[in-house]
């Protein structure tokens, strides 16, 4: 049997494909697996960048496997260092990743679209949160996308199941781009490559704000920010890229991230 994950590192940027034919559907063992390759990619200080794509043209992630929870794999069984797909529950990533959506993405595979920064689409791309109709819950999607979407909007996808094309997921703005399918993977790597070239401090530390400031008040926010309670906020501050971004722009050339 394949390898259920596929990766592949280029210069920086990590690719993870899901290759679980016929609908690259995600049982415990591979979600497991997933929480592997993420937590080693947010511990690797050579990888900046990474995406998530699923193997084929049909789907890019059915999400939980069905048939695997009907030969056993339980619900709320042990889904790994990352909870489901390992992204959702993985602690402190503070890297980008990008969704690369070359077909359908539901379920599961939605929720884990939705754990990354960056969400692009294929033309033939469709979405949906088909639990209601197993009778079980979306419980990250029921967490996260009324924050991401109006909220009449999520609630319809939750409550009755219904399918959006990608025209209107792009609408309602949880898929940044369609692309033709050809495209699409060029695309993702075209982005990954800009974003591997920036400053992975500062993108630590928007991704910890941005993921504590959910929770929070704007002045609590803020305050934490001043008076550096967040470590990514504090190292960026004490680094030496901070100083690197101020004489490049005083010398106007370009500057030479290190991450330190």
């Amino acid at each position: 049997m394949s390898d259920p994950i596929r990766t592949r590192q280029d210069d920086g940027v990590l690719e993870v494909v899901i290759d679980r034919p016929k609908a690259n559907a995600i049982d415990l063992a591979t979600s497991r697996a997933l929480g592997l390759i993420f937590r080693d990619f947010r511990d690797d200080p050579a990888l900046r960048v990474a995406i998530v794509s699923g193997a084929g043209e049909k789907f890019f992630c059915a999400g939980w496997d069905l048939k695997a929870a009907a030969s056993g794999d339980a619900v709320d069984g042990d889904y790994g260092v990352g909870g489901f797909g390992g992204l959702q529950e993985l602690r402190d990533l503070n890297k980008p990743i990008i969704c690369a959506v070359n077909g359908i993405c539901c379920g599961g595979g939605l929720e884990i679209a939705l754990s990354t920064d960056l969400i692009l689409a294929a033309e033939h791309a469709t979405f949906a949160l088909p639990e209601i109709r197993s009778g079980t819950v979306a419980d990250a999607a029921s967490v996260k996308l009324p924050k991401r979407i109006p909220y009449h909007i999520a609630m319809d996808m939750l409550l009755t199941g219904r399918w959006l094309d990608v025209h209107e997921a792009h609408r309602w703005g949880f898929v940044n781009e369609v692309l033709p399918a050809e495209r699409l993977m060029d695309r993702a790597r075209e982005l990954a490559r800009l974003l591997a070239s920036g400053p992975p401090l500062v993108y630590a530390a928007i991704k910890e704000i941005v993921r504590e400031a959910e929770g929070s008040t704007f002045q609590t926010a803020m305050n934490k920010i001043t008076k550096r309670q967040f470590a990514t906020v504090d190292r960026l501050y004490s680094s030496e890229d901070q100083l690197e971004g101020a004489r490049a722009f005083a010398e106007k050339r370009s500057p030479i991230w290190k991450g330190k």
